[in-house]
């Protein structure tokens, strides 16, 4: 069948294969010569397609136990996250790490070693994975841990499902007294003050701004900022602290087709962006979890407002003491090529990760989308990562499609460990994507 990414570029024609048992798996990858695994889809790019056998995992989604001492839960790598939300978020516990869509596998967070708007606090999915069971590329299955094939398992945190399948998980919830989240609303006129609002705000579990790509000048990255906190039973009105774990029941709408690539321009960009920031007033209000961390959730296939050529998902992060000045360079260079994106988020990272090919390090991320069919956004997103490479950052593997062999080697410094553990674990390469022969990992 032809599959891509959330991001519907590229396209692929690829042999879907689906795992509908445990032993399924491992038998799966030795009756191929090469294969990756699959979730439920949401990585932007190339990561998880394979022409010679894509292995489908979503009905590997079992629930296994849970310890309500610790929050310890131990599911399969098919499970969705919206299920463990569903599950859990009435008991009063919530995921440690939560990227920006619900509708993501449990195997995916880990092969993408996820971040959220806390990654400042609690850092990114992977560091509440407890242990992991994967399976090789010679068909055998083993435990992975800090504590037991502890290489691999670094490997495998942002790894892109390179080392192996990940079968099961096991990592730790956090409880919480509601399913609701008290938000702070501000705004910042420019880059200086969005990113003096970060700063203020560390003690914060969550913080995140949307950011105007578009302005010049003086107004530079003038944002809407967002920072909330799990509301505690106490500060919920009266009459809502009987039913403190009401999951909403919002009805979102879909998109019904393929939108007009003519609607994205530079112009509606503009007038997109102004009328946000200017609606988005500052204040302070209880929200539901949904709408705090899952906006885009409530719209359906919201993918298709880019059009059939579908968009090009760009994430860099800057370290921390350069990254006013790369936030600047790559801000001016996008309003200067109008090529400006819809959604625009910064969020600060705390400190590196552990895992081999994680993403995150101390500093700022941006992630924006472009439309995929403009000729000239690829030429655009080169300049970006000249700028990118020059103060030492890198680009999110679970959002490229396009980036150069030498950007990723320039940005991942753990690299060339990376790939001698899989050259131990897969000496035959079964493990491999369209991203990963791109990039030659």
């Amino acid at each position: 069948m032809i599959l891509s990414g959330w991001g519907r570029y590229p396209t692929a024609e690829c042999r879907f294969i689906e795992a509908r048992s445990e032993s399924g798996v491992p038998a799966a990858v030795l009756s191929h010569a090469s294969l990756i695994a699959r979730g439920n889809g949401r990585a932007y790019g190339d990561c998880a397609l394979n022409p010679d056998a894509t292995l489908g995992l979503l009905k590997q989604d079992r629930l296994i136990s849970f310890d309500a001492t610790n929050g310890l839960l131990a599911c399969e790598a098919g499970t969705l996250l919206s299920d463990i939300i569903e599950a859990f978020v009435p008991r009063g516990w919530f995921p440690p790490v939560t990227p920006g869509t619900k509708f993501v596998t449990v195997g995916g967070m880990i092969a993408a070693d996820v971040h959220g708007k806390n990654h400042h606090r609690l850092g990114s999915f992977g560091d509440h994975v407890e242990s992991l069971e994967l399976a090789l590329a010679d068909g055998s299955i083993v435990q992975c841990s800090a504590n037991e094939n502890a290489e691999l398992f670094a490997a495998t945190r942002g790894g892109m499902g390179l080392t192996g399948v990940i079968l099961k998980a096991s990592f730790k919830l956090i409880p919480i007294e509601t399913a609701w989240i008290r938000q702070e609303t501000l705004r910042a006129s420019n880059l200086d003050e969005a990113m003096a609002l970060f700063e203020d705000s560390k003690d914060w579990t969550y913080s995140v701004a949307w950011i105007d790509c578009l302005t010049r000048g003086a107004s530079m990255g003038r944002s809407i900022f967002f920072r909330g906190e799990h509301a505690r039973l106490s500060e919920l009105p009266e009459s809502w602290r009987g039913e403190p774990y009401a999951l909403s029941s919002k009805r979102g709408w879909r998109v019904p087709f393929d939108m007009p690539s003519l609607l994205l321009n530079r112009w509606s960009v503009s007038a997109f962006n102004a009328i946000y920031y200017r609606t988005n007033r500052p204040n302070s209000a209880l929200v539901d979890f949904d709408t705090f961390f899952y906006p885009l959730d409530a719209i359906g296939d919201w993918n298709r407002i880019y059009g059939r050529s579908g968009l090009l998902q760009y994430q860099c992060v800057l370290p921390k003491p350069p990254s006013r000045k790369g936030l600047g360079a790559l801000l001016d260079r996008i309003a200067a090529s109008g090529a400006g994106s819809f959604l625009s988020v910064l969020k600060l990272f705390g400190p590196q990760e552990k895992g081999l090919m994680s993403f995150p390090m101390e500093g700022y991320t941006l992630a924006l989308d472009f439309h995929a069919g403009n000729a000239s956004v690829l030429a655009l997103l080169d300049e970006l990562d000249a700028i990118v490479v020059e103060l030492g950052g890198r680009i999110y593997l679970a959002k490229d499609a396009r980036a150069s062999a030498k950007m990723i080697e320039r940005g991942y410094p753990n690299l060339a460990r990376f790939k001698s553990i899989r050259a131990k674990v897969d000496p035959e390469r079964r493990f491999a994507s369209l991203q990963s022969q791109r990039l030659g990992l």
